[in-house]
């Protein structure tokens, strides 16, 4: 662990080159960001603003970072998940581009809240979650920083359900705008992103066969469509669990087995849990499931597994691979436990690719600067992202890919518009 004053807290400084490497690697492939950051280097909408960002510490949040001290932000960075940190990048953040950055892969919990607090010791006017920890501490623990908060704004399905709570209990502290909610974040990032950085993750750490297998979804939201689709396309027969009648229709249609987990527990080879909800895979499923069954999360909290009760099934574990722990059961049989429960996405792999990180990121760049202007006006609620942003972003993905769509007519936009016209 190496540490510099008022630059942050990181694995190793020695891996800063290497990391700079790979930032720059993943900008190539992230085009869309190029041109905000471009654009907020002339503009610098977000001049003056101290930003608190707690996220996943990749290649492409650090293209993010960038993009916003283009714009005239001041930032502190820390991981948003003590397993998703990329050493190398988090060295480069703070030895390159003098960002402060503290985060270190595995650190404990007590090292993840610290580096939390080294970030609100910024004192910063917004913050950027993912999955709310940042807005949480300052709400419970440092009241009297709100006054100078202007905003937020929040990646991720599991921090948007918190944000959704703190409005309803009337605890929000300032506005904050859901950059989960674009259709350019999460029918993209949600959907192909972690369908192809979940079974990366889950063959990285195993090295399993996918083809002939039988994985089972929990949860058929945006990340659970994304993981059968692409379980599917490698060959496994997959079994999907929902608790909405709407979204197990729906995978019936796509053309998956549906089954309540008391039912999947028994038959799956692989579990992947996406639900954004609490042990939904628990004590009596642990006790049906297949000798060597593999059980993982790409969800951003570690407690849509019961461990505790696995850990109470169990006569002990080993750890016969990095990311794997084979927990031994009293009944005889062993359950593997890839990346400690944790997102299995950063946990053994990278995460999303740039390319579909680029749309997020837009997002969150142009939410930020859009908060910057216009918070006075905006309530104590959460915001999706305006439309006009999601927009934006999507036409210049698809010039991006040289793409070109149509453009209506004046008659097709006054039809569109009129309710007069019948049969």
């Amino acid at each position: 662990m190496q540490t510099l004053e008022k630059r942050g807290d990181v694995k190793d400084l020695a891996l800063a080159d290497a990391g700079k490497s790979r930032i720059e690697w993943a900008a190539s492939f992230m085009p869309v960001l190029a041109q905000i950051r471009d654009r907020f280097e002339k503009t610098k909408p977000l001049a003056g603003v101290r930003i608190g960002a707690c996220l996943h510490v990749t290649t492409e949040t650090a293209n993010l970072m960038l993009a916003l001290k283009a714009g005239g932000a001041e930032i502190a960075l820390c991981a948003s998940n003590p397993l998703s940190t990329q050493d190398d990048v988090a060295a480069a953040l703070c030895a390159h581009y003098e960002i402060p950055t503290y985060a270190i892969k595995g650190e404990d919990e007590g090292t993840y809240y610290s580096h939390i607090e080294s970030v609100i010791a910024s004192k910063p006017h917004m913050s950027m979650d993912d999955g709310c920890d940042l807005v949480t501490t300052i709400y419970t623990k440092h009241n009297a920083l709100l006054k100078e908060m202007i905003g937020g704004c929040e990646e991720t399905t599991t921090g948007v359900i918190r944000l959704h709570a703190m409005e309803k209990d009337g605890v929000l502290p300032y506005p904050v705008i859901a950059v989960n909610d674009a259709l350019t974040k999460h029918m993209f990032d949600n959907r192909y992103g972690t369908g192809q950085s979940t079974l990366d993750g889950v063959v990285r750490a195993t090295n399993v066969l996918i083809a002939g297998s039988t994985v089972v979804v929990v949860g058929y939201g945006w990340c659970g469509r994304g993981v059968a689709s692409r379980a599917k396309g490698l060959g496994a027969h997959v079994v999907v669990t929902e608790i909405d009648p709407r979204k197990a229709l729906e995978a019936a249609m796509d053309g998956f087995q549906v089954l309540p987990m008391s039912e999947a527990a028994k038959t799956g080879d692989v579990f992947i849990t996406v639900t954004g909800n609490f042990h939904v895979i628990r004590k009596e499923h642990f006790e049906v499931m297949k000798d060597g069954a593999i059980v993982c999360n790409s969800g951003h909290f570690n407690d849509e597994l019961d461990l505790d009760a696995l850990e109470a099934l169990s006569t002990g574990k080993t750890a016969p691979r990095e990311f794997v722990e084979s927990y031994e059961l009293r009944n005889g049989k062993t359950v593997r436990v890839l990346g400690q429960g944790r997102l299995i996405n950063l946990a053994a792999g990278e995460g999303h690719p740039a390319a579909v990180m680029d749309m997020s990121f837009a997002n969150q760049a142009m939410a930020a600067a859009h908060l910057a202007q216009n918070y006075k006006t905006l309530e104590k609620k959460v915001y999706s992202v305006p439309d006009h942003i999601d927009e934006e972003v999507a036409q210049l993905k698809l010039a991006a890919f040289g793409i070109a769509i149509d453009t209506p007519t004046p008659e097709q936009v006054k039809y569109m518009a009129s309710w007069s016209e019948g049969t």
